[in-house]
């Protein structure tokens, strides 16, 4: 068995390396794994430490847009688990060029020489903010495609790339849309990290608008669970939401933060709203729930918890980050 994983050094996908090559999907127990990373700011070799001695894993620097390293590396593969992504929406509001390049033309690149290359099974990580917003309820896997940002709307160009790729030369693709996700290792630029790091420095946290905006929080350990349950037994072509299943608004999850880190409100500063701030996220899992018995384990109260604790004792690894 055979697995290339893109942006395996990267927040979400080290964290599937690091599951698949210690045991944690019994499914990929002997698969051999191929990381394929460019390294960018987002992605660090040292998120792949505690595996990096394992016989069953290569790394291989390299751009997924670059066709023919990803074709030779795609020959005689059974499945892809496809993470690389620019993901950041504020970068990508100041400078869409990346994001359109990567997501969409990389994903591209991917899919063609995964349908050249015979590939058993292409699962595509994507988001629920090609979504768009929504006011109350949840978004189902049949919903609209509205994204408000250039990174959404990169992200729902790839996801009808993937869905185009599967109908028209019967690649076996499964797209995953996932709610927001947090837990060790996450680049200090996301919310949970910036706030959790800031407030260790005692540094103020930057609170966007009225911090009403929702979100539905996800652990990394649930999210990488429900794209192994996809990869194994998912349906081509078919969508699967995976959630969290905690709706937070920002200011919640903030005061959540300051008392774990015995910080007031006085180390919250107000910030103007961000361009195009989508007001709520919120997607329902019945799908992947009664397809493939999937439910999230970990509890946002330990799992935040866990998560500070992390950055805590883990200095060495984000200081760098944020000084760069």
């Amino acid at each position: 068995m055979r697995i290339v994983v893109t942006g395996g050094a990267g927040f979400i996908g080290s964290h599937f390396v690091r599951q698949t090559l210690t045991g944690a999907y019994a499914a990929w127990a002997d698969a051999q794994v191929v990381v394929v990373d460019k390294l960018t700011y987002a992605g660090n070799e040292a998120n792949l430490a505690e595996v990096a001695d394992s016989p069953r894993l290569r790394f291989v620097r390299g751009d997924i847009c670059d066709g023919e390293l990803v074709g030779e590396l795609l020959r005689g593969t059974d499945l892809v688990v496809h993470f690389a992504a620019e993901s950041h929406v504020d970068r990508s509001i100041s400078g869409a060029e990346e994001f359109v390049r990567t997501n969409v033309l990389g994903t591209h690149t991917l899919l063609n020489a995964a349908a050249n290359a015979g590939v058993g099974k292409f699962v595509h990580v994507s988001t629920d903010e090609v979504y768009g917003s929504i006011e109350s309820g949840s978004w189902s896997e049949e919903a609209p495609l509205e994204p408000n940002s250039p990174y959404s709307a990169s992200k729902a160009s790839s996801d009808l790339l993937a869905r185009a790729f599967h109908r028209t030369h019967g690649l076996p693709v499964c797209v995953t849309r996932c709610s927001n996700n947090y837990g060790p290792y996450q680049h200090p630029e996301k919310v949970i990290p910036l706030f959790v790091t800031n407030l260790m420095d005692g540094t103020p946290v930057p609170l966007y608008g009225d911090g009403g905006n929702v979100r539905d929080w996800l652990h990394v350990d649930d999210h990488c669970r429900g794209i192994s349950l996809v990869a194994e037994n998912g349906r081509p072509g078919e969508v699967y939401n995976i959630g969290g299943g905690t709706e937070l608004t920002n200011l919640d999850l903030t005061e959540r933060l300051l008392e774990l880190l015995g910080a007031d409100r006085s180390m919250v500063e107000r910030v103007p709203d961000r361009k195009g701030h989508d007001r709520r996220y919120s997607v329902d899992i019945a799908k992947i729930s009664a397809e493939l018995g999937y439910r999230p384990e970990m509890s946002f109260e330990n799992g935040l918890a866990e998560t500070a604790k992390w950055y805590m004792k883990h200095r060495g690894w984000w200081e760098p980050l944020k000084k760069s």
